[in-house]
């Protein structure tokens, strides 16, 4: 089973990953809209964290180190509709595995990063 945390503060693109997430047997899919909740709460199990970079609470890229400083094994893969090259340096300068834009291209486009990181 592949743990694996959704952080974005969009109910509506929460519902949309789990629902598809769930599909697949071997994942369990946590939902976190609030960035500063995950953070304290986001544990060991965990192996996946799909993060959006723009957050009201906490944005992404500052989540990305805290987590990372926590629990160094997890993968994270950012996902953002405001991309710049600065972002995608430092998501990945920070230990972010993949990048995702949105909206996305499609839903398997999504789990195909998942399993990316998972293999």
């Amino acid at each position: 089973m592949i743990n694996i945390a959704i952080v974005d503060d969009d109910v509506q693109i929460t519902g949309m990953l789990e629902k598809f997430l769930k599909r697949n047997e071997n994942y369990r899919v946590h939902i976190y809209n609030n960035p500063i909740t995950a953070l304290s709460s986001i544990d060991k199990s965990v192996y996946v964290i799909l993060l959006d970079i723009m957050m009201p609470q906490m944005n992404g890229l500052d989540f990305l180190p805290k987590i990372k400083e926590k629990h160094a094994h997890i993968n994270v893969i950012m996902m953002t509709a405001y991309s710049t090259l600065d972002k995608v340096l430092d998501s990945h300068r920070y230990g972010a595995e993949h990048y995702l834009m949105k909206p996305f291209s499609s839903l398997d486009a999504v789990s195909k990063k998942i399993d990316e990181v998972t293999i």
